[in-house]
């Protein structure tokens, strides 16, 4: 309240129990009147406290106690909290497309009607932003030598932009490679993945997780090379061809899968023809054994001849002065191939190999595409059928004793 005494204002305070009954007494707050799921009352909460000096009061010893003025007791729509029907009706409108639709159109059932002002350079409406989705490795396939399988979440949200397709793109990089010029192999999982045509190699499947199986796609690569640095790409398209924002994954494959006992009977074959007396023939005999074995397995071979017979002269210098100079180059630029993680790894004391089955579904579209047609279907509608089968990875186990 102010009160006007000449040109000056004078405030005033009251009680907020007095303020109440002023509010009651001009019924203004009578039940016809009150705000749906909001309660204003007034009742002890709790007490200040005592490191509180504004809360005493001289002469008494009892605090005063901390009111409450508003309370909700339930959970409604903000703007079911208005009464005026047209006025709630434009509000929840504006939420619902600044929720949806970037507050450029408007919500009409489950998709959105853009503004003519919310238009990209391309020409496409771009009212209802399309997210792009997360790639990642999945989590219950460990990738070996040669299979990686790779997961992600779909992004269509309830209401607006639809999702037609994922694209993903993979190749295989090095240090020679500019990885932003080459593309690689660009696969659509509607088109390629679904409809079988790379189930050779790619195909799109389904790890066993505890995620809805609507709301999860899956790829799985079962042809890559070992001990390779792979990128993975994916972007999502939606039925205007509007493309996503790219997610990418890079990883190296596990090491190539060796054979330890038999590359350590190789190391003493080639030891056995390089001591005394070499022939021609047993000299031609060790050139073609070496160039023959993987660069995995020839870097065990050097490993176990120089743990062996390192005393007589180490894997190199013998390979040169057994089988001269240019041979020897050939057999031993081959281990510049092996990665300085693997080289690390081959060093083991001992290598075991085991093999692995891994259950996993492949899932196949029920509908037929029209060749040749751009069909932006809505990809959540497509029917798929998953089958189970097992999936074979190989793999080494490395340490320093065996059974470790």
């Amino acid at each position: 309240e102010t009160t006007e005494l000449g040109n000056k204002k004078e405030l005033k305070s009251m009680p907020f129990i007095t303020y109440l009954s002023g509010l009651l007494t001009a019924q203004m707050l009578s039940d016809d009147h009150l705000i749906s799921g909001v309660e204003i009352h007034c009742e002890e909460k709790g007490r200040c406290p005592s490191t509180c000096h504004l809360c005493r009061r001289p002469g008494k010893e009892q605090l005063s106690p901390t009111p409450v003025l508003l309370e909700i007791n339930r959970v409604v729509p903000l703007y079911a909290l208005i009464q005026d029907n047209d006025t709630r009706e434009a509000f929840k409108g504006a939420l619902m497309s600044s929720y949806w639709c970037s507050g450029k159109g408007d919500v009409i059932e489950d998709w959105c009607r853009c503004d003519l002002s919310a238009f990209d350079e391309n020409g496409l409406p771009n009212c209802s932003p399309l997210p792009p989705p997360v790639l990642r490795l999945s989590p219950n396939v460990e990738p070996s030598s040669n299979v990686v399988s790779l997961e992600w979440l779909d992004v269509q949200p309830a209401i607006g932009t639809k999702v037609s397709d994922y694209v993903l793109q993979h190749k295989k990089v090095d240090e020679y490679t500019d990885t932003d010029l080459y593309t690689g192999e660009s696969l659509s999982f509607a088109d390629d993945l679904l409809s079988g045509l790379a189930t050779s190699c790619v195909a799109a499947g389904r790890s066993h997780g505890g995620v809805p199986e609507t709301s999860l796609y899956s790829v799985i690569f079962k042809c890559l090379e070992p001990d390779g640095l792979y990128k993975f790409t994916l972007y999502a398209v939606d039925t205007r061809g509007r493309h996503s924002e790219l997610s990418t994954v890079t990883l190296r494959t596990a090491c190539p899968l060796v054979d330890d006992s038999k590359a350590e009977e190789i190391a003493d074959k080639i030891y056995n023809l390089y001591n005394g007396y070499t022939s021609g023939k047993e000299q031609q005999t060790a050139y073609n054994t070496l160039m023959e074995v993987s660069a995995s397995m020839l870097f065990r071979v050097q490993h176990h001849y120089n743990s062996h017979y390192e005393k007589f002269g180490d894997f190199v210098w013998r390979s040169e002065d057994e089988l001269g100079p240019r041979k020897a180059h050939l057999i031993l630029r081959r281990l510049e191939k092996v990665s300085s993680h693997c080289s690390t790894l081959l060093r083991s004391a001992y290598i075991q190999s085991r093999t692995e089955t891994m259950p996993y579904l492949f899932c196949r579209s029920e509908e037929v595409r029209p060749p040749g047609v751009v069909w932006y279907s809505i990809l959540k509608d497509t029917k798929v059928t998953c089958e189970e089968k097992m999936v074979s990875m190989l793999r080494n186990t490395y340490g320093e004793s065996k059974g470790r």
